[in-house]
């Protein structure tokens, strides 16, 4: 819903009604993970996507018959289904797609969620997808950490549903909850989608070199918020990084331990180093190894990264800490140009988020797309 949510709201401002189809649930080789969603407006027109183009006809035609006549529907299209291979859905993989009527009227806690999710502030929208009341069916309750709004048509109900989205918005997990029609905890009848707007995970680039510069942009690309550090404010500049959200001017060690008592690191938060100077990436190393993040990779050769090991132990870490440091930085795709070498980076951090060995898939057999424990 995030890559459609400026579009939405712009239609809603305006008092439009739109077509929302969000993906709810995904088995097997799905092509779009839940939350991905397709907007398809009064006008004929479409935007973003449920399935990367397999079954955008089918949706954006059950979109049209919802917005027509009102009452949402929740749709599976997969291999098992009579009609898959007529909706294109080909790739092995199953779909839950819930489409729904968006309107003033039916969504007025839109702008207040619009507004939290620009500001960065947590916020996820917990919506019924399933139950046997259809009356019941498309409500929904808006959830922060501090407050609610909106209801499900019960008390019981809606203290479940906010307490367990509350989990799942901590966690930054989207989701579907099953409960029994009242919100009872073991009982069935009730799906609810869980749709979790975190702000974005961080990416922190220590070393303001031509190398930095790619990288910034390939985790701009990703959907990072990036940062670029440097101790040298004539080399850390916004016109070498415009692609950067921020370009700080500190010691990297003194940034990131002031952003780790600040709170805005988290295990999500990717680091980079790639100064190639002890002066600068063992003291940043020694604080970022001891942080709970989701990636800490080093850039130099070697011998370098054979040095930065005896260094990193004098300073007094641990081995289980050092097995965190993923040096000499990236996976081996060959990479030389700065271009090629961001590329290698952002795989090896896709790599270790998603589980994957960075094999070549076409020697491979079994699931393309793994689950995690944790998202990092």
């Amino acid at each position: 819903m995030r890559d459609v949510l400026d579009e939405l709201h712009r239609r809603w401002s305006a008092g439009e009604s739109v077509g929302l189809g969000t993906v709810v649930s995904t088995f097997r080789s799905a092509p779009r993970p839940a939350g991905a969603a397709m907007l398809v407006a009064a006008d004929g027109s479409a935007h973003g996507s449920v399935s990367g183009g397999c079954v955008e006809g089918a949706v954006y035609d059950l979109a049209e018959q919802v917005v027509a006549g009102g009452q949402p529907v929740l749709q599976r299209y997969g291999v098992s289904d009579d009609d898959a291979f007529a909706v294109g859905l080909t790739c092995g993989g199953i779909l839950d797609v819930f489409v729904e009527k968006i309107d003033r009227p039916s969504f007025p806690e839109l702008d207040d969620l619009v507004r939290s999710v620009r500001d960065e502030e947590p916020v996820a929208v917990a919506t019924v997808v399933e139950h046997p009341d259809a009356a019941r069916i498309g409500r929904r309750i808006v959830v922060w950490p501090d407050r609610s709004a909106g209801t499900v048509g019960s008390d019981r109900a809606d203290a479940a549903i906010v307490d367990d989205a509350r989990g799942m918005l901590f966690s930054g997990r989207t989701g579907t909850l099953h409960y029994g029609p009242d919100g009872q905890r073991r009982g069935e009848g009730m799906a609810v989608f869980v749709n979790s707007f975190e702000p974005p995970p961080r990416m922190l680039v220590f070393g303001a070199i031509d190398f930095a510069a790619a990288m910034a942009r390939m985790g701009t690309f990703l959907g990072y918020r990036v940062t670029v550090c440097d101790a040298r404010p004539v080399f850390a500049t916004r016109s070498r990084f415009p692609d950067a959200h921020e370009v700080v001017v500190d010691w990297p060690h003194r940034y990131l331990a002031a952003e780790a008592e600040a709170g805005r690191v988290d295990h999500r938060t990717v680091v980079a180093v790639l100064t190639h100077d002890p002066k600068f990436d063992v003291p940043v190393l020694e604080v970022a190894l001891r942080l709970d993040l989701g990636y800490v990779g080093a850039m130099g050769s070697r011998r370098t990264h054979d040095d930065r090991l005896k260094r990193l132990r004098e300073a007094g870490l641990t081995e289980s800490e050092l097995a965190r440091l993923s040096s000499p930085i990236g996976l081996d795709l060959g990479a030389r140009t700065p271009e090629e070498t961001a590329v290698s980076i952002a795989a090896e951090i896709i790599a270790l988020r998603w589980g994957g060995r960075g094999d070549r898939l076409s020697t491979l057999e079994g699931p393309i797309h793994r689950t995690p424990d944790r998202v990092m």
